[in-house]
């Protein structure tokens, strides 16, 4: 019966591997749209509900309207590339709240939210471009479907060293929950720092798209790096450190450039 469960198990993440388009990374990702997203709709109007929207008409409109041409730019960039139903299944929002804290995020299904506190961060529509661009593909990535993937093999994990150790001694159990709890925990951050330098590279190639200047990219993390002289050591962190993220950046943007000359030339062609 184990190894049935096993097999099982193996065959359906083998099934559900794929991979992302444009930087091609190998994924498993065992939610589907049809359950990921409306709980993200769900939770993002609860968020809406429960927090301040920005007062400031002319900073909630750039907001807005720089989503609009970065989503659009990524719908088009889908409907062109055999993904026309997970297209359908976005529903492209964005929202500016009134919060000091430098930070924007983005759900499954393009719910996007910018606090006011990273507007002095992004400084132009470039920056503004930017940050969107990196929001927009953790959706467009399904990164948080990834992680709840993760999660829940994560679980299984548990599972599997909890029936493991059943017969052993409690010091023994004690090592090995420990053992599993690190590993689990530091491989969770391993993976953010995975989904983020992708949502960085995915990013850039996206703002391009939208007809934004990359470097701003790198501009925005030096000014980053400048409002925030503190971090924690990268392999305890989810995010990449300052001066790796600048760098791999500034490394990325002819590539990416590549990317959307091509996809560029590709509607051209239609």
């Amino acid at each position: 019966m184990k190894k049935l469960t096993f097999f099982l198990t193996v065959l359906i993440i083998f099934s559900s591997c794929s991979s992302v388009p444009i930087t091609g990374r190998k994924r498993v990702n065992l939610i589907p749209d049809s359950q990921a997203l409306p709980m993200a709709f769900a939770q993002y109007d609860g968020f809406l509900r429960e927090n301040n929207l920005s007062k400031n008409v002319a900073q909630t409109n750039k907001i807005k309207e720089i989503g609009n041409r970065v989503s659009k730019a990524v719908d088009r960039f889908m409907r062109a590339n055999d993904m026309t139903e997970e297209a359908n299944n976005y529903r492209w929002e964005f929202n500016l709240i009134e919060d000091k804290r430098m930070n924007a995020w983005c759900m499954p299904g393009g719910k996007v939210v910018f606090y006011t506190g990273i507007l002095p961060i992004c400084a132009n529509d470039d920056g503004i471009a930017a940050v969107m661009g990196h929001e927009v593909a953790h959706a467009f990535a399904k990164h948080g479907q990834e992680r709840m993937t993760q999660g829940m093999a994560a679980q299984l994990g548990g599972v599997a060293v909890a029936l493991g150790t059943a017969n052993k001694p409690e010091k023994t159990k004690q090592i090995w929950n420990l053992a599993y709890g690190i590993g689990s925990q530091l491989g969770m951050l391993k993976y953010g720092r995975v989904h983020e330098t992708e949502a960085d590279r995915l990013g850039l190639v996206f703002m391009i798209m939208a007809g934004y200047q990359p470097k701003e990219a790198v501009n925005l993390w030096i000014r980053m790096s400048e409002a925030n002289k503190e971090q924690p050591p990268e392999f305890l962190s989810t995010h990449p450190s300052y001066g790796t993220r600048i760098q791999n950046l500034r490394d990325y943007i002819p590539i990416a450039q590549k990317h959307a000359k091509k996809f560029n030339a590709q509607m051209l062609g239609h």
